[in-house]
């Protein structure tokens, strides 16, 4: 889940880029390299020595682990036919009038060098803010802005589950939060007033605790899924995963309709500081495995390495660069391309893209120009 504040800057296209930071591609073991239709070229190389990082007291297949097919189908929530769209409601509660929700589990999911703290937060609202994967809630803190001497405003955080929530009984909504504070290089401590409301007021939330939610907004980042051998690259820094978390365990950690039809490929690209930053890897190696011919990740560590091919840290654009050949054929043969994350990375992603273009005797706008209009470009930044 990622917080967007208020302002929340999207772009339309589809290709799901998971994170383009410093790292390597990945295979998880034993899995032969990942091709599918619209790219056939693709494949995977193996990153060695990415641990997984475990949940506190959840183990892959807990409460906040995949779920994998196999103990019957989920389908009480989809649309008829199950691809159409037309029916995706936003707005259900506003801020005037929030539904309610209930915290259920709050648990840190990072390890003890990854910068910051990241929770994951499982809300109960009893199926009445219903969402499609893609979309956001809104969550309004409790308190006065001292700035504004009124109520706090909406904070919008991208969801992190499917639309039949990680109890898989369509009752609750999951948020992947990072602790936001600051640091006070003159007092060497971080300045408690200056931490960011509304990620606080998660974190620390407990069980039971309630929660205003307001919601669901947007539909820029909604899974187009009438073509079966779609290809999605999707592109994500940080808590940016959320959305993307939502896609791969849609296609791969549920028996929906989606899921049992999909013959394509989802490809991942996410971008973190290091291995203990990395964010749901348990869940994604799963689906890796059990999925080698249609799904690929690829993670960039921006603090651990490999370098980039100019000997620097490598960023999520570095990394994208890496296989641009590969994501340009997929994107001409229709691929949808998704980035969400800080709005930081969009202009190296961009600068990226357009040196690219240039190499290859191509227009930068007009090519832009044309995935947008073609509905294949899907950007989420805050």
């Amino acid at each position: 889940v990622s917080s967007k504040g208020t302002c929340l800057e999207m772009v339309r296209s589809a290709v799901f880029l998971a994170g383009l930071g410093a790292a390597s591609a990945f295979v998880a073991p034993g899995v032969l390299p990942a091709g599918g239709a619209r790219a056939p070229t693709l494949r995977a190389t193996r990153m060695s020595a990415i641990p997984t990082v475990p949940f506190d007291s959840v183990t892959p297949t807990g409460a906040s682990g995949p779920t994998l097919p196999g103990d019957g189908d989920l389908d009480f929530l989809e649309a008829t036919p199950y691809w159409d769209q037309s029916g995706v409601t936003v707005n259900i509660a506003k801020q005037k009038d929030p539904l309610i929700g209930k915290i259920v589990s709050v648990q840190r999911m990072v390890g003890p060098n990854a910068p910051g703290e990241t929770c994951n937060i499982v809300i109960d609202q009893d199926g009445k803010l219903p969402y499609w994967e893609g979309q956001s809630y809104g969550v309004l803190p409790p308190g006065i802005d001292p700035k504004k001497n009124k109520p706090y405003g909406v904070r919008l955080y991208s969801i992190a589950s499917t639309r039949y929530g990680d109890d898989k009984k369509g009752k609750t909504t999951t948020l992947c939060v990072r602790r936001a504070t600051y640091w006070d290089p003159e007092t060497g401590k971080d300045d408690p007033a200056k931490k960011g409301v509304c990620s606080n007021y998660l974190c620390d939330a407990k069980p039971g605790d309630e929660v205003k939610l307001t919601g669901p907004s947007g539909k820029v980042m909604l899974m187009p899924e009438d073509d079966p051998n779609m290809t999605y690259i999707m592109v994500a820094t940080g808590t940016g995963i959320a959305p993307f978390r939502t896609f791969l365990r849609r296609l791969f950690g549920e028996a929906t309709p989606a899921g049992k039809n999909f013959k394509g490929l989802a490809w991942l690209f996410l971008g973190v500081a290091n291995k203990d930053a990395l964010l749901y890897d348990e869940e994604f190696q799963v689906y890796l495995r059990t999925n080698p011919d249609k799904m690929r990740l690829d993670y960039a560590l921006s603090r651990e390495g490999p370098l980039n091919k100019a000997g620097g840290k490598m960023y999520i654009q570095d990394k994208v660069e890496e296989y641009s050949d590969e994501v340009f054929d997929a994107l001409d043969k229709g691929a949808h391309m998704y980035f969400c994350g800080l709005k930081g990375m969009m202009p190296g992603i961009q600068d990226m893209l357009e040196g690219v273009c240039k190499a290859k005797g191509l227009d930068f706008k007009e090519y832009l120009e044309k995935l947008k209009k073609n509905g294949q470009w899907h950007v989420e930044v805050y």
